[in-house]
């Protein structure tokens, strides 16, 4: 089998869509790289999971695993929850080389494809200067992964948005409906809520919900399986493969 595996890592979900989309997606980053050698995995709710597939790979007689987190910003999930799934895994599996590569975001490909979905929800470049953005993430109590969100909504604010407001579905404050009728108080007659979120789940009905309670004239579908993002999953694997290359010469 191939020497080196490139393992992605989602969250999982109870709602089928969710898985439904991860591999959607990663079909899209197969189709870009033929020859690359790819398995997917969730740390909840849906399988397999990833100890089971390390485990298949180190019986099928892989070298080495790139383990990329299906994850927007660098919150619990990439900082505990993987970490320590791999580390356990190198516990029992002490022949299979296992790296962690960054997180998706921040990326210039992310706001690509943030811009690919809004207009495809009917944003057209004319409406931009008189349209505030509401953009929408599942939130975190990770003062880094906040930060991070608030400082992509203050460089899209640079692309010539009228105004842009960060948003969030849980943990952190405001939820999208306020986001949405601040602009409003602001005097902005159109407002968008452009969902940063990969896949569909209960978060992001939630600021779905809030963008169709407080009168969002846009709302823009999750980033799902473009293109922009399957070549951010490759961008991000060649990184890490970069660095494994790097570590063993050095």
């Amino acid at each position: 089998m191939s020497h080196r595996v490139l393992l992605v890592i989602a969250h999982g979900s109870r709602d089928p869509r969710h898985a439904a989309t991860v591999h959607a997606l990663t079909q899209r980053v197969r189709a870009e790289r033929p020859g690359l050698r790819m398995e997917t995995a969730f740390l909840e709710f849906n399988a397999p999971s990833v100890p089971r597939v390390l485990e298949r790979l180190a019986a099928e007689g892989a070298d080495e695993v790139i383990a990329l987190p299906l994850l927007l910003t660098r919150a619990f999930h990439a900082k505990t929850d993987i970490p320590s799934v791999l580390r356990e895994a190198r516990a029992r599996l002490p022949r299979l080389r296992i790296r962690q590569a960054d997180v998706l975001g921040p990326s210039p490909l992310l706001n690509a494809t943030l811009g690919r979905r809004l207009r495809e929800a009917g944003v057209r470049p004319g409406d931009i200067p008189r349209t505030g953005l509401v953009l929408a993430s599942a939130g975190s109590s990770d003062p880094e992964a906040i930060a991070v969100i608030a400082e992509i909504a203050r460089e899209l604010r640079h692309t010539g948005w009228c105004a842009v407001r960060p948003a969030f579905a849980s943990a952190s404050l405001p939820r999208t409906e306020d986001a949405v009728r601040a602009l409003r108080a602001e005097g902005v007659d159109r407002v968008a809520v452009a969902p940063y979120v990969i896949a569909p789940g209960r978060l992001p009905d939630r600021i779905a919900a809030g963008a169709e309670a407080a009168g969002a004239d846009v709302l823009a579908d999750v980033l799902g399986p473009a293109p922009e993002l399957a070549r951010l999953l490759l961008e991000r694997y060649d990184e890490a493969r970069v660095m494994v290359g790097a570590s063993l010469s050095a």
